[in-house]
């Protein structure tokens, strides 16, 4: 098979399974965290509440560029699709005028922070070679997807736009209002995971000092308003149109 349709072929099929990919890697990085603290390793230390309040940082830029990209977009455009690519038209305004795959960029953020909780240096990196060859080949199937549906449009944008990294002397404003209700409706799945996942850390942090399961910090009341507030917006999104459009 020729290397440009097997490319193609992996990206689409990775495309379909892309939501696995935080879950392999959290239990990585917790498994990293929790072998280190057992065995006490002299040249690995804690995590401090600085350090983790500075991994929940870098999960929430991407919290943040994922909130406004998909805030800015119309439906059936950037979306959780999982069967096939879907793009009933091209976005370059917004963070599309400043990089080709924004959503993946949030991505990388939000899922760096966490992967940063592991407190191993050499977990950082492999996380990061990880994404890039799991996502070069997603965004090469999107982009084989989007240049045969869209032609001289697709080309025309993403001569100016690289992938990957922003470059914002070529920010456009967005053309689409942003819309809070969609924010809530597509992302509230993501902001509740981060917060647990933190969450998970520092009790194990915790309990690791003090042999205690009882811990009321701020992670434990912010988790507890994330669930409560993740099971309002469900129950608004399944019973009720106060989430639509």
């Amino acid at each position: 098979m020729p290397l440009i349709e097997e490319f193609d072929r992996h990206g689409n099929f990775l495309f379909r399974y892309r939501s696995t990919l935080p879950v392999v890697a959290f239990l990585a990085a917790l498994g990293i965290f929790i072998f280190n603290k057992l065995h006490a390793r002299p040249n690995i230390t804690g995590l401090d509440d600085w350090y983790i309040l500075s991994c929940f940082a870098v999960s929430m830029i991407g919290f943040a560029i994922r909130i406004y990209t998909v805030g800015h977009t119309p439906d059936r455009t950037s979306g959780r699709n999982t069967e096939e690519q879907i793009a009933d038209r091209l976005n370059t305004t917004g963070t599309y005028s400043l990089v080709r795959h924004p959503l993946y960029l949030g991505n990388f953020f939000m899922w760096l922070g966490l992967a940063m909780l592991s407190n191993s240096v050499w977990f950082v990196v492999v996380f990061i070679l990880g994404f890039w060859l799991y996502y070069e080949r997603i965004m090469f199937a999107e982009e084989m997807f989007l240049r045969n549906k869209f032609g001289d449009e697709y080309i025309s944008w993403a001569s100016k736009v690289p992938a990957f990294v922003p470059n914002f002397r070529n920010w456009v404003p967005p053309d689409n209002k942003f819309r809070i209700k969609k924010v809530l409706r597509k992302e509230k799945d993501g902001f509740v995971a981060v917060v647990l996942i933190v969450f998970i850390f520092n009790f194990i942090q915790e309990y690791g000092k003090t042999q205690s399961i009882i811990h009321f910090d701020i992670w434990f009341f912010l988790s507890i308003s994330a669930i409560i507030i993740y099971a309002i917006l469900q129950f608004l999104k399944k019973k009720t149109t106060i989430l639509k459009d």
